[in-house]
């Protein structure tokens, strides 16, 4: 599987997350600063976030991991761009019923709010939980469909 992340700054968050995932088995591909990387408008929140987003958007990549100081900006970009479902989480709980209810695609993560430790249980959940496959679920996901295509 294929994992985009993306950060438009540095912080050892993001080396985690690249870790956590590459773990699992899994390719990623970043968009962002490393450490030690000048400033540069290059970077910035919802160019970063695009560029991971639009990957699974379009089916090169399977999921995508966005970041930025609150994770806000990353998710409200990241939902902007269509077949997209980013979840904010701050902790395993929130990424386990976005996983299952909401069928999230892309997990938004905040660099000033989510301690290392928290995020290695967010990224252990994600991973590990399938969507869910029961009617309601599905009938939820249709009606998101919907609304993203501006049939609401």
């Amino acid at each position: 599987m294929k994992v985009t992340v993306s950060s438009d700054e540095y912080a050892p968050l993001v080396d985690v997350v690249i870790e956590e995932i590459e773990k699992r088995g899994h390719t990623v591909e970043y968009f962002g600063p490393r450490a030690g990387d000048p400033a540069s408008d290059d970077n910035d929140w919802p160019l970063v976030t695009v560029k991971a987003v639009s990957q699974v958007a379009n089916g090169e990549a399977d999921e995508a991991v966005v970041m930025c100081w609150t994770g806000t900006g990353a998710s409200l970009a990241a939902n902007k761009v269509s077949g997209i479902r980013a979840a904010l989480c701050h902790d395993a709980e929130t990424a386990r019923g976005a996983r299952v209810w909401n069928h999230a695609n892309v997990l938004a993560l905040s660099l000033r709010a989510t301690p290392i430790p928290i995020a290695r249980e967010i990224m252990e959940a994600w991973f590990s939980t399938p969507y869910s496959d029961d009617d309601w679920n599905l009938r939820q996901m249709a009606r998101i469909r919907v609304i993203e295509a501006g049939e609401a």
